[in-house]
């Protein structure tokens, strides 16, 4: 069995993959696959909300930006993220409801076994890899029996989206940009009656996050502003309707970062690192790199072979085996290794970061109300 660190989190609760599920068989639509019991009641119709970034931990610990989803808390589940605890892994999870090992959806970035090259899971060139030969499971959407009864409330840019093709194809996309936009296009779809569940996606608080951190003022700021919007959308749904909120991931704040490109102990015998500053893969053919890797970062990181890191990817597909990296590392603590050869100054500096198995990256609120 593979035993992580007692700080770090060993996945095998309820996952947040099955929150869309759960909502749409809530609202009686009809459609294939598994069945999952979140406990919610029946309704006429749904609406699931995602704010991106806000973990558990996030919540709780600045709950005062929250009056609205504080009131939920007393009632309110814990959910795990998906591994890595990622938008693009998370996201996809939660409009397929399977995991980041069969949708292959394994990081920020991944690489291809059959170029070498990496892809990036959330611009994703599509001229490289075609997201459906990538991701070739359908979509929660995609096993309804009336499809076009599921909207996909975003913005305009997400539509067709390589992403979005990967999570949601064959639901009805509906473009909104500012989240009060989004949440009137929300309840104009579900009072019309022109859909029986509405996903309305939110990343403002995950972005604020990630420029200034999750304890910052402009962090704070956002999380208000969310707040807000969810409770008029609370007050604004049609009566009987199912609202849940919930989250991809959470975030924790940078302390340290270290450039693997400029520590020779590092970068040597490494041929690529992709996945994400907290939770990556090294491709190499060099035995050596295991140990180098466990000596320098000491207990700031849990370092695994490739071996001992499947189990931690549930349901990996063989195609898949080999995007797993031969060396898997998950930070601890608050520290993050970034490589400056194939990483932005920007994506560099980042200080709400997320990725790894600690509580506050792993661990999401399950919020429900009925209106």
């Amino acid at each position: 069995m593979t035993v992580p660190p007692p700080d770090l989190l060993r996945p095998g609760g309820t996952s947040v993959r099955t929150v869309l599920a759960a909502g749409m068989d809530a609202a009686g639509m009809e459609r294939e696959g598994e069945h999952p019991d979140l406990g919610l009641p029946r309704v006429r119709r749904a609406c699931v909300v995602l704010v991106d970034g806000l973990g558990f931990t996030q919540l709780t610990e600045r709950s005062g930006h929250f009056p609205f989803l504080r009131s939920l808390l007393p009632d309110a589940a814990v959910l795990e993220s998906v591994v890595p605890s990622t938008t693009a892994a998370a996201v996809t999870s939660i409009g397929t409801g399977l995991t980041p090992g069969q949708t292959g959806m394994l990081g920020y970035t991944v690489r291809d076994p059959g170029t070498g090259t990496l892809l990036n899971m959330i611009r994703w060139d599509q001229e490289i890899v075609p997201v459906e030969s990538w991701q070739r499971h359908r979509s929660l959407a995609g096993s309804l029996a009336a499809p076009r009864r599921f909207v996909n409330v975003g913005p305009a840019r997400f539509a067709g989206s390589g992403l979005n093709t990967a999570a949601f194809r064959g639901a009805r996309d509906v473009s909104a940009e500012d989240l009060p936009d989004r949440v009137d296009a929300t309840v104009a779809e579900l009072r019309s009656g022109a859909a029986d569940l509405a996903y309305l996606y939110w990343g403002e608080v995950d972005h604020v996050g990630h420029v200034s951190g999750w304890d910052s003022w402009e962090w704070g700021e956002e999380a208000s502003r969310t707040d807000r919007e969810l409770r008029r959308l609370a007050r604004a749904l049609p009566a009987g309707t199912l609202l849940v909120i919930t989250a991809d991931h959470g975030m924790v704040d940078v302390a340290e970062t270290i450039d693997a490109a400029r520590v020779p102990e590092l970068v040597r015998g490494v041929d690529l690192i992709s996945g994400e500053p907290r939770a990556m893969h090294l491709h190499t053919s060099d035995p050596g790199v295991l140990s180098r890797w466990r000596d320098h970062l000491g207990e700031r990181a849990w370092v695994l072979p490739h071996d001992e890191a499947l189990p931690l990817y549930p349901g990996l597909e063989p195609r898949f085996e080999r995007v797993i990296g031969d060396v898997v590392v998950f930070m601890r603590g608050r520290t993050v290794v970034v490589d400056s050869r194939t990483q932005t100054p920007a994506s560099m500096a980042l200080i709400g970061v997320h990725g790894s198995l600690t509580p506050a990256e792993m661990l999401v609120p399950l919020l429900v109300t009925v209106t």
